[in-house]
């Protein structure tokens, strides 16, 4: 296998804390490597190092010469005056700089460009390129290209970054987080499109689903050293816990021997300087090994959550819109107690302004929400909690309680609170700033039980936390007692915890299904193959009349920017909206119920939609016709 990275002897300290010590291994051509390790061990700081955005203090990091190499990290590092489409097109790749400079010809109507531009895009194929591009940047939701890169949000900038790396192609790609801010839909297709694409890939990602159908090669990283699995994460799993298991034996053993070679050196002190020197080394190896710890620590959650009454939380025919856009249209729905559902649906349809219309904190357009006298929510948001950087672990959990109740009469410290979430004394009493980005969340996750709820709601609960910690929050999940309510893209999480789905479509339509994600997944594809083959019927069926008129079109003076092919899509959605508001309205107008003043209001709303409709009719006829 030829070697497209090296990685000797690495180390690296923050402060006083050691992230990691002697690292070291290769990385060949066509390997889908997945890093895995706690958080605070420091594995985006060694993606970070590999990539020459940080430094180690010992070791080497050595790529083959002759590699292109894309990276991703976390907060994708952006230049905040490009436009989007500038940012994108940022790179130096040969193909991407010819259809850029295409792009730029069409533009500006530069002929005597397009002339010598158009046989060079056929020479180099750059057509199939463009719709490769094209599949990339709507898949990502990536179609706003004449907005500033410091006017997006940072769901937008992961986006655009994560679409920058992509079509560039490069031969290595370095990801950290990839799946972050992205919805199931967007996840899926990145999940097929690295597990087909040719690139060698390492990453950073908790993401189970998507390693395992990815990545072919894990690499974990712990207090004992660097392990390397030849497999997925199934695998991973499967030797991890044989290595463990071994592990424990031989220590078992050692400590076994340890007793007989203890009476051994103290039975003969006056002889000491006369034994054998192997054995008296072998000794302290012995006793080294002997000391280590058998059992992992994880974090062990048993917070009991206070008693549900019979009332828990009822929603009637509850409405809410934004600046015309409806996210929830007329829905209801009684909470029992011990449910756990799961919210899932595109970024952008709704999801979180329903956990803040629930939480109270946002007031819906119309309908009725009840709340019984004994919920006690406990809300985890995706934003999550900003903490002072300069202040203690141990005195942001003492400023919300000095003593946690964690019911049946069991009470904690703030310290052994924390201790009850893998934070240790050393960490308790350093500063914030230097924890890690998995840390802070699980610090934030610690704060929200502290309240002993028993109406949780998790919104992203996953990001940023390590796959141990997951793995104990699921078990959590799983037998609390008390209502859950998940918005996650992560979909191992949420298959392992719901067992309900809310399917937020679009529209304000919130669709019931009983059962976990891939359950639900499952029953839409069904649905979808049995609708494309209801459609496929009826084509046969229609006459094949006309066809001539389709064959012979007059060739096209050029093909569409990426810009106008956007633009088009654009259009398309917008009349779609338009229709149906003019429907909408049209059939109110129609009942004979409007009093006269909404009835004036709709009237002339009508007339605005008409000529919307008529621009962006002519506008789209105007592109088709390129």
């Amino acid at each position: 296998m030829i070697s497209y990275l090296q990685v000797d002897n690495l180390s690296k300290r923050f402060g006083e804390q050691l992230l990691f010590e002697h690292i070291s291994f290769g990385v060949g051509k066509g390997q889908k490597v997945a890093l895995i390790a706690k958080n605070g061990m420091g594995k985006s700081t060694l993606l970070r190092i590999i990539a020459g955005k940080d430094s180690a203090e010992t070791g080497t990091v050595i790529f083959r010469n002759d590699i292109s190499i894309g990276i991703l990290e976390q907060d994708p590092l952006l230049e905040p005056e490009n436009t989007v489409f500038e940012e994108v097109f940022n790179s130096e790749a040969p193909i991407l700089t010819l259809i850029k400079n295409y792009e730029n010809a069409v533009e500006h109507n530069d002929t005597a460009a397009l002339e010598h531009l158009i046989p060079e895009m056929d020479a180099h194929s750059a057509w199939d390129y463009e719709t490769t591009i094209k599949q990339i940047l709507s898949e990502l939701k990536v179609g706003f290209y004449d907005r500033k890169i410091s006017q997006l949000s940072g769901g937008q900038k992961k986006r655009v970054g994560l679409a920058k790396v992509l079509i560039s192609n490069p031969e290595f790609l370095i990801l950290d987080e990839p799946t972050n801010h992205l919805d199931i839909e967007m996840t899926e297709w990145l999940e097929e499109y690295l597990s087909k694409s040719n690139s060698t890939l390492l990453m950073v990602t908790h993401d189970r689903y998507f390693l395992d159908r990815v990545c072919n090669q894990i690499i974990e990283i712990d207090e004992f050293g660097l392990f390397s699995y030849s497999g997925n994460y199934a695998y991973y799993l499967e030797k991890r816990e044989e290595r463990i298991a071994n592990h424990n034996a031989a220590v078992d053993k050692a400590r076994n021997l340890l007793r007989t070679e203890q009476e051994w050196m103290r039975r003969m002190p006056q002889a000491r300087g006369h034994k054998a020197q192997y054995r008296i080394d072998n000794f302290y190896k012995l006793k080294e090994t002997a000391s280590q710890t058998v059992t992992e620590k994880k974090m062990e959650l048993d917070i009991k959550g206070q008693r549900l009454g019979k009332k828990i939380l009822e929603l009637e025919h509850v409405n809410k819109s934004y600046d015309g856009l409806c996210l929830l249209k007329d829905f209801s729905y009684k909470f029992v107690r011990g449910e756990k559902i799961g919210i899932v649906g595109k970024n952008g349809v709704g999801k979180s302004t329903f956990l803040n219309i629930i939480t109270q904190n946002i007031e819906p357009d119309s309908g009725s929400i009840s709340i019984g006298e004994t919920v006690v929510y406990g809300y985890y948001k995706q934003s999550g909690i900003t903490f002072k950087e300069n202040d203690r672990v141990i005195d942001i959990v003492k400023n919300i309680s000095e003593r946690i109740d964690l019911g049946n009469g069991r009470i904690m410290s703030a310290s052994q609170f924390l201790e009850y979430f893998m934070f240790t004394d050393k960490q308790q009493y350093s500063l914030v700033e230097k924890l890690s980005g998995g840390e802070r969340r699980r610090l934030y996750l610690l704060t929200v039980l502290m309240s002993n709820p028993n109406f949780l709601i998790l919104d992203e609960p996953t990001n940023d936390l390590d796959i141990v910690t997951l793995n104990v929050l699921e078990e959590y999940l799983k037998s609390f007692k008390g209502c859950l309510l998940i918005v996650s893209h992560d979909r191992f999480f949420t298959d392992k915890v719901v067992d309900r789905i809310f399917a937020f479509e679009g529209n304000g339509i919130v669709k019931d299904f009983p059962g976990n994600y891939t359950i639900y997944k499952n029953q839409r594809e069904e649905e979808k193959e049995q609708q494309e083959k209801i459609e496929r019927e009826k084509k046969k069926q229609e006459p094949q009349t006309a066809q001539s008129n389709n064959i012979t079109k007059s060739e096209k003076k050029r093909k569409l920017t990426f810009k106008e092919r956007q633009e088009m899509q654009q259009l398309e959605t917008e009349m779609e909206q338009l229709n149906a508001e003019k429907a909408e309205i049209e059939a109110a107008l129609n009942s004979g119920t409007l009093p006269a003043d909404e009835l004036i209001q709709k009237s002339n709303r009508i007339g605005e939609l008409i000529d919307l409709l008529d621009e962006k009719e002519m506008r789209w006829l105007e592109l088709s016709e390129i």
